[in-house]
């Protein structure tokens, strides 16, 4: 298989990881190239891994069976253009585009190709739970949390230098955290009405936001979401509220439990240690036709993106 990955900060270098293991349990052979714009040299881990490496788009090979962009989020759009007729399949880091100014329409894509944009929170243990009990009851609200410290995020790196903290190249928690609006729009759909509120509000050195607030409307249930930056415990939860009582989500722990107001009862979670490896086996199944139906496209992550910007036709 020829996969080329254009960037590879630490989400790069965690797919291509992730992948290399896939590859070789499935005993496919590899040849994987990756395309870079600093002259930084490899890590010898990675390097060990990377057959070839190139510095221009003109020199890469047009025969690739599927290419990572994971660059930079302000530099999708434009990879994804110069990269089509290089390759069968594409995976796209999220966010899709750092805005909606991009017209898919214009991009020609094929039929016959995948073109997957990365949503791996899906692949954690507490979701199938999730999406049973969304079947079968009738929520009333949901209120959605993703608080966290920027500074922490990323060992080793300087949080003020990460595309997170500048706007211009795609961070903020709007965008960052697109996570929750991906699973919330997946359990639930696009809302009638939505409403946004955003900025910077805290001492961190960025001039990205570094919280979202939403507040969603359906028609028969109100969806509320808060992201930040700045909570110096982190906290990923959902709570569904229903005649009959509380669900309680708690996507760091993998805990699922239902408080009827007269006890608390909790769910067994098969727990999922990396959600990136499910994802990056599922992935594959589409690109080998084991799996058919993308449950991701471009198309399905253009709506998502839209949520997250505020924006509701």
């Amino acid at each position: 298989m020829k996969i080329c990955f254009i960037g590879l900060g630490s989400i790069g270098t965690r797919h291509l990881h992730n992948l290399v293991q896939i590859l070789s349990e499935r005993k496919i052979l590899s040849d994987i190239h990756t395309l870079r714009t600093t002259h930084r040299p490899l890590s010898d881990d990675i390097g060990k891994i990377i057959d070839k490496e190139f510095t221009s788009y003109e020199n890469l090979n047009d025969d690739y069976d599927i290419v990572f962009i994971t660059n930079p989020t302000n530099k999708h759009y434009e990879t994804l253009n110069k990269i089509l007729s290089h390759t069968k399949h594409i995976f796209i880091e999220k966010p899709l585009f750092m805005d909606t100014k991009n017209d898919l329409k214009s991009l020609l894509l094929n039929t016959d190709s995948v073109y997957y944009v990365a949503a791996p929170l899906r692949y954690n243990g507490v979701f199938p739970i999730l999406q049973d009990f969304v079947k079968k009851n009738k929520v009333y609200s949901a209120r959605a949390i993703c608080s966290s410290y920027l500074p922490e995020w990323r060992k080793n790196i300087d949080y003020k230098v990460n595309y997170s903290a500048h706007k211009e190249m795609g961070g903020g928690v709007s965008l960052d955290l697109i996570h929750e609006w991906d699973y919330l729009k997946y359990l639930f759909g696009m809302p009638n009405k939505l409403s946004y509120l955003k900025g910077t509000k805290s001492e961190l050195n960025i001039d990205s936001d570094d919280i979202a607030v939403y507040i969603a409307e359906y028609s028969d249930k109100i969806v509320e979401l808060h992201l930040d930056y700045f909570g110096r415990r982190a906290t990923r939860q959902l709570e569904l509220f229903t005649k009959n009582g509380l669900l309680k989500v708690d996507f760091i722990s993998q805990t699922v439990s239902f408080d009827n107001g007269i006890e608390i009862i909790p769910y067994p979670v098969t727990k999922n240690d990396d959600p990136y490896i499910a994802e990056m086996n599922y992935f594959l199944d589409l690109c080998t036709g084991k799996e058919t139906k993308n449950q991701n496209d471009i198309y399905n992550a253009f709506d998502t993106l839209k949520l997250a910007l505020g924006e509701l036709e």
